[in-house]
């Protein structure tokens, strides 16, 4: 074999780009033909929105997605993930917009058709961008399969949906009350509302009532303008207060309209005065109201957020808010005011412009969800959907079981025109999945197309099967559907999450997929959720500049435990950094030392070689059964604690007895062995950290002359075998760790330098005698160790003159101190490290003997400081037996 040189330096720069390409190249996303050892495990991408840039929430999304991708992939399944983007309607449309503020234009100005290019172009430029940073994080997607909401396969499937719904009575067009973005000019989900606690007031104003002198109601509100679209005020049914004006009227001041008195179990009796104003077209309580009492329905808005005229003269074309200023004044005026509070309130805002949201009455179109929500909570009782964790099951059946109608109609012109024509003439509506140019029921050529689109989470809810071809029975859509596993955050569970699994069920028969993993959201390390207001953000793209891929992937993996959220900065990629650079540098050291070495067949495995075996068998198990239950954390700290602490801490520098003082069939024996660890380690590692792994498994094949010269994308994942365990080799080594790691210790802890070697004796039983004599090489060069006696007799013995005694498991150490210490300048050193502890050891008491701390502290805490207790009391004792010893 010959050396192979890695740069001293670890740069991952200078290969990432190389082996993306390199996979792309030779097709190593895309499903291979010849993988049919299992059933396919298929991932559809969540798609980012195609406005922006990565944020680190998606760098987050996607490295998980793209871990269990690489793992499936190596277990030889047919493996697939789509990726994709969003044509998010409302955030799209407002980039465009806003361009067209700063030239002094609107849409309007350009017309749909040209605005709609318009669109396309911001469209192409900001997919290209996040097409880059998917590459640059190492997202293993299959880009020959990527898809587009508003393509033309999508879009196929869009419509169908629509106008399936529709025949089967699950869409209708009504008024009802909606969200209304006043800038936006368009309808929202409730997921497009950002709720935000607002500070604001609550008006105390009084109603007369209607032939009763002198006589008024109290009620309060937050939106006194509101006021001239009441139609009614309600109390309670059961509130004696009120009894008397059952079946009376009060006058609306500043309008004169005389509106009812209605019971209503609606009313709190408990908050305010117990009176409601009821505004059916701008609250949804009221509009609830309304309903039941049949109440009149008066609109006072116009879709720009102005008072229309519905209300008195006076007010009409007034802003919201300056009309509010308005009729304060005039009720002052007019006597009907009371008193203002200043309160706090949770106040809706468009997720986009965030501008104020209006409930608006307003015709639009509306799913019927019930009847799909009913499958889909069937369809999760029978246990065909698994949440990861499970406590986001109770979510799901909340929001399930609470369904209201969908909202699906947006007044925008981006987006999923609705196929929808209304006829002039015969005045009905027809829905076709063709274009219409004369109407079906009459033939009249006067028709005319919807002119909303559908919300963008109408293409979105489509996204498991339309991207794989429905409504076509396509060989996609026969292979990889149901697809296996959806990776996504908790904040969307109820509006993303939830309509694909009714989607496929109603539209496929079968639930999208059977996975379902929840992950936490990316804070800052105050808990904050990272946002460009409070200029905690990270971008994931400057992380890849400054740590490379790997190290991204990698922290975040390690930091993702389920069921929470991620609180992390700048320096925590310094973990998954250091961790990549150890990889780098362990193998670095084994590839340079190849010069003149040949491979052995079958060759004779040492103690040491049966335990890193063992050890890599069982975190090939151990990391399998992570990967298979979305446990990211686990598998990451397994891998970790397996390469740095088993393979490199303690393999690797067992291997250089034989490389440094073995005879060549010995160095050729132990390199051979090595090799072969190292390869299964980078196949185990390859899932968290696939660049540099890659790279250092193709040095290694060059090292090696393999022939087959594949790739680690491509290579088997490491299989647990219940042969390979070896709990012999195990416990037995673990012996040698403990010696170790005893005389390690204390050689530190007596600050002996590595250069200097030292003296022990090992008083221990037959068996472990056994052991050490046949390790006993071993032993001496990983503890620094001159002369090792072994003293089997299994009896108690005095302690050797000048040495420090250790114990450990069945065997007890002596390390003759004396030969290579100070022992009076030790005991002073000893001395001094009590007394610190000591102080340290009485603060500690006192706190834990405060009642106000033990009241009030957190448990954590509390268990935090007694266990700092035990460990400094347990170092003092250590130090007391030192200075015993040295006596």
């Amino acid at each position: 074999m010959r050396a192979i040189e890695l740069e001293k330096a670890f740069d991952p720069k200078s290969f990432e780009d190389r082996i993306y390409a390199q996979w792309q190249e030779t097709g190593a996303f895309k499903p291979r033909p010849g993988d049919g050892k299992g059933t396919p495990f298929t991932v559809v991408i969540p798609p980012p929105n195609v406005t922006g840039v990565l944020h680190l929430g998606h760098g987050l999304n996607n490295s998980l997605q793209d871990i269990v991708v690489r793992f499936h992939r190596m277990r030889e399944e047919p493996t697939l993930w789509v990726p994709g983007t969003d044509h998010a309607g409302i955030a799209t449309q407002n980039v465009v917009e806003r361009r067209l503020k700063a030239k002094g234009q609107s849409r309007h100005d350009l017309g749909r058709e040209k605005f709609v290019e318009e669109t396309w172009k911001v469209k192409n430029e900001h997919h290209a961008i996040i097409s880059r940073q998917l590459e640059r994080i190492g997202a293993s997607v299959d880009w020959s399969r990527e898809r587009f909401t508003l393509d033309e396969g999508l879009s196929k499937a869009v419509r169908e949906v629509f106008v399936t719904l529709y025949e089967r009575d699950l869409l209708y067009k009504g008024n009802y009350l909606v969200n209304w973005c006043p800038s936006c000019g368009t309808a929202l989900s409730d997921d497009e509302v950002d709720h935000e606690d607002t500070p604001g007031k609550m008006y105390h104003l009084r109603y007369p009532v209607v032939d009763s002198a002198g006589k008024f109601v109290e009620l309060a509100t937050t939106r006194p303008e509101t006021m001239l679209g009441d139609t009614a005020v309600a109390v309670h049914p059961e509130d004696e207060r009120y009894t008397a004006l059952a079946g009376k009227k009060v006058i609306l001041p500043l309008t004169g309209r005389e509106i009812p008195v209605v019971l209503d179990t609606y009313v709190d009796r408990e908050f305010g005065t117990g009176v409601v104003k009821i505004t059916p077209a701008h609250d949804p309580n009221d509009w609830e109201v309304a309903k039941r009492h049949e109440l009149p329905v008066i609109n006072i808005l116009t879709p720009d957020g102005k008072l229309n005229d519905a209300v008195p003269e006076k007010y009409r074309g007034l802003p919201v808010k300056k009309a509010r200023e308005v009729v304060l004044e005039d009720l002052k005026a007019g006597g009907f005011y009371i008193k203002e509070e200043d309160i706090t309130h949770a106040v809706g805002h468009c997720y986009r412009c965030h501008t104020v949201i209006e409930p608006f009455l307003s015709e639009q179109w509306f799913v019927r969800m019930k009847p799909l929500a009913d499958k889909a909570l069937a369809a999760w009782r029978q246990g065909e959907i698994i949440f990861y964790p499970k406590k986001w099951e109770n979510t799901y059946q909340h929001w399930m079981e609470n369904i209201r109608d969908w909202c699906v109609s947006r007044q925008l012109w981006w987006g999923h025109r609705i196929p929808a024509w209304y006829c002039a003439d015969c005045g009905k509506t027809a829905v076709s999945r063709t274009d219409l140019s004369v109407c079906p029921h009459c033939g009249s050529k006067n028709i005319e197309q919807d002119p909303d689109v559908l919300d963008t989470w109408f293409s979105s809810w489509l996204w498991p099967f339309s991207t794989l071809g429905w409504p076509e029975d396509t060989a996609d859509l026969k292979t990889f559907y149901p697809t296996t596993a959806l990776v996504t955050a908790y904040d969307i569970i109820f509006f993303w999450v939830s309509r694909m699994i009714m989607a496929g069920l109603e539209f496929t028969g079968r639930v999208p997929f059977r996975d379902i993993y929840i992950h936490g959201l990316i804070r800052d390390k105050q808990g904050r959720k990272m946002s460009k207001s409070l200029g905690n953000g990270l971008d994931p793209l400057e992380l890849v500049d400054e740590f490379g891929a790997d190290a991204l992937k990698f922290t975040l993996a390690f930091m993702c435990a389920q069921g929470q959220d991620l609180l992390v900065d700048k320096e925590s990629f310094k973990m998954g950094s250091k961790f990549v650079n150890k990889i780098w540098n362990a193998s670095r050291y084994i590839l340079m030392n190849l010069e003149g070495r040949n491979l052995v067949a079958s060759p004779s495995l040492l103690p040491a070689d049966k335990w890193i075996y063992s050890r890599l068998n069982g975190a090939a198990k151990t990391l399998t059964e992570a990967f298979l239950s979305y446990r990211y954390n686990d598998a990451a700290q397994t891998a970790y604690e397996y390469f740095w602490n088993d393979f490199c801490d303690w393999y690797v520098e067992a291997t250089k007895l034989s490389l440094k003082s073995g005879s060549d069939t010995e160095k050729d024996r132990a390199t051979t062995v090595l090799l072969d660890v190292l390869a299964q380690s980078l196949r185990l590692l390859h899932p968290l950290l696939p660049f540099v792994t890659e790279e250092i498994y193709g040095k290694l094949n060059a090292a090696t002359c393999s022939a087959a010269q594949e790739q680690l994308i491509n290579a088997a994942y490491p299989v647990y075998d219940e042969k390979k365990y070896d709990p012999k080799a195990e416990a037995d080594f673990v012996f040698l760790q403990e010696l170790v790691v005893l005389v390690r210790t204390l050689r530190s802890e007596c600050t002996i330098s590595p250069e200097k070697k030292v003296r022990v004796l090992v008083r221990l039983g037959e068996a472990k005698g056994r052991i050490l004599s046949e390790n006993a090489e071993l032993v001496k060069l990983l503890a620094g160790i001159a002369n090792l006696e072994g003293d089997q007799t299994g009896g108690e013995g005095s302690r050797p003159q000048g040495s420090i005694a250790v114990v450990g498991s069945g065997f007890e150490a002596f390390v003759y101190i004396a030969e290579a210490a100070d022992l009076g300048q030790l005991k002073q050193k000893f001395t001094k490290d009590i007394e610190k502890d000591l102080k340290y050891i009485g603060g500690l008491e006192s706190k834990l003997a405060n009642e106000n701390f033990l009241k009030n502290a957190p448990a954590e805490l509390i268990a935090a400081e007694k266990l700092k207790l035990e460990d400094a009391r347990k170092r003092t004792g250590k130090l007391e037996s030192y200075i015993r010893d040295m006596a």
